[in-house]
């Protein structure tokens, strides 16, 4: 759905495929990936193309992100930095 979302508005903005590819720095095939939606391209190489031609990846308005973003940042703090798992000592006596 995303694919076909970033193709409509490009059609609408009136970059060709290539100009929008050249724009994000990637290939023509990799963008006609990315519009027919296949697995293959990056997550982040999708968002960028989705911003470069104006498709909004989330539907909240600026206030309402912040405090989700808030919410996040409050949860992950609580969060350990790392795990480390228990060292077992190694049985060496043959």
């Amino acid at each position: 759905m995303l694919g076909k979302l970033i193709r409509v508005a490009r059609a609408k903005r009136g970059p060709t495929a290539q100009e929008l590819a050249d724009r994000a720095g990637i290939s023509r095939t990799t963008l006609s990936s990315i519009e027919k939606g296949a697995p293959g391209p990056e997550i982040g190489i999708v968002f960028e193309v989705a911003s470069l031609v104006g498709v909004r990846l989330f539907n909240y308005d600026e206030r309402t992100l912040e405090m989700h973003n808030a919410r996040l940042d409050e949860k992950l703090t609580l969060l350990p930095k790392s795990v480390r798992h228990a060292v077992r000592e190694v049985d060496d006596a043959f």
